[in-house]
């Protein structure tokens, strides 16, 4: 039997999670409760209850909500629960990939990664931080570190988006021209 691709399991799950959130006003309170759930089904000994063909549906999602106590409220224990007679409990780190994917799409907000060649001061961060909301109109909260072997300049993750302004990127460029 073929093995289905986890983000096309994921998605109709993630969707109504996020849906409900919004329609709930409460998209933190979802975000909080499946990133506890998506690291609870990580958990090796979690994983076996998962997999193993004697537990039945319903005792595994209650050994789940067992283990989130009360940081998982009804609606969270009703979503494990549907899970868990769906088959689709190993799915949840991914669904929770998705609902914050779609809860930063819907805040309009990305997450901004900063490689840079030496350490960036704090004036040189805001300048960044400024040109990229500009630039991709959004809020942005960024994340850095230092990669020497850039050799000077940054590269920008920015979702999908990614921006080359190093050194060694350049470098790589000219080659690439001149051995065309």
């Amino acid at each position: 039997m073929a093995q289905s691709n986890p983000a096309t399991v994921a998605r109709p799950y993630a969707k109504a999670a996020f849906e409900t959130a919004v329609a709930q006003g409460d998209l933190s309170n979802w975000s909080k409760m499946l990133e506890l759930l998506a690291w609870v089904v990580l958990d090796p000994r979690v994983e076996s209850v998962i997999e193993d063909p004697r537990h039945a549906p319903g005792r595994t999602a209650e050994i789940i909500v067992e283990l989130c106590g009360d940081q998982l409220d009804a609606r969270g224990a009703n979503f494990v629960a549907l899970l868990a007679e769906n088959g689709r409990l190993a799915a949840l780190a991914e669904i929770f990939e998705q609902f914050e994917a779609a809860r930063a799409e819907h805040e309009r907000r990305v997450e901004v990664e900063i490689i840079s060649a030496f350490a960036l001061s704090d004036a040189q961060q805001g300048k960044l931080a400024d040109a990229l909301k500009k630039r991709l109109d959004r809020e942005i909260s960024i994340t850095t570190s230092v990669d020497g072997s850039l050799i000077g300049g940054v590269i920008i993750h920015a979702g999908d988006t990614v921006i080359d302004g190093s050194l060694r990127g350049r470098l790589a460029q000219l080659e690439s021209s001149l051995n065309a």
